[in-house]
């Protein structure tokens, strides 16, 4: 089950999520890249959404108004539609209209493999390698890794600080999985400190000792967070 979360009321940049890309609202665009891997629903937040989904023939579901984060929304969806614990649950944020089929399909193929491997907590994310100018860019979150894969830390600022040179810089890419009983799991954490402080919803994970499995991909997407990016997106399809 893929769920994309879609609030309309955003702070930075207000309804973006139905920002015309190409003849097609954002949300949708994203909605259409995935549609074929898997059923796909949007998780809104308002009814404008959930029209404009459905004008495309696109599965969406009203949800609360005052979620914190966009897993809380999409714990919610996965709650009315009654999904099994076992089944696994992608979120694809609204925002990635160039995400890559690939990418998506390489995410669960782990998760499957943690799966059979553990009945314990399981979610997953995806991140590629990235130069020491984009590493600088605080919309662009950074990444490093254990020797497992495994998350250590996620930041805006360049991570690990450059001090004796030669470092490798490693981007998040916003595409999660859980098992329904793991997303259940983690919207029921206690918000971390870490969490308010970066504005990143996946540190409470790490916070509270959970690991998040990171998957390297080969990806040129990128997800929409300012009007700059909006425009360079719709240059894309001119």
């Amino acid at each position: 089950m893929i769920i994309i979360p879609a609030r309309l009321a955003s702070t930075r940049f207000p309804q973006k999520v139905l920002a015309d890309i190409g003849g097609l609202p954002m949300v949708v665009r994203t909605a259409k890249k995935v549609e074929h891997l898997d059923k796909v629903v949007v998780a809104a937040d308002d009814e404008e959404i959930i029209a404009v989904c459905k004008k495309h023939g696109i599965d969406a579901m009203l949800t609360s108004t005052t979620h914190k984060s966009g897993t809380d929304r999409i714990n919610e969806c996965a709650n009315i539609l009654g999904l099994d614990e076992d089944e696994l649950v992608i979120n694809v944020q609204a925002d990635e209209p160039f995400i890559e089929p690939d990418v998506v399909e390489s995410l669960i193929k782990r998760l499957k493999s943690l799966q059979k491997n553990s009945k314990s907590f399981i979610m997953g994310s995806c991140y590629n390698a990235i130069n020491d100018e984009a590493a600088k860019d605080p919309n662009l979150v950074k990444v490093v890794l254990d020797a497992h894969d495994n998350a250590v830390y996620f930041s805006r600022s360049p991570i690990p600080c450059n001090r004796g040179g030669g470092a490798t810089y490693f981007g998040h890419i916003g595409i999660y999985g859980f098992s329904k009983k793991s997303l259940k799991e983690f919207c029921n954490l206690p918000d971390a400190p870490i969490e308010d402080i970066e504005k990143l919803e996946q540190l409470r994970a790490i916070y509270h000792g959970k690991k998040i499995s990171m998957v390297k991909v080969a990806s040129t997407g990128f997800g929409i967070d300012t009007k700059e990016d909006l425009a360079r997106a719709i240059e894309i399809f001119l």
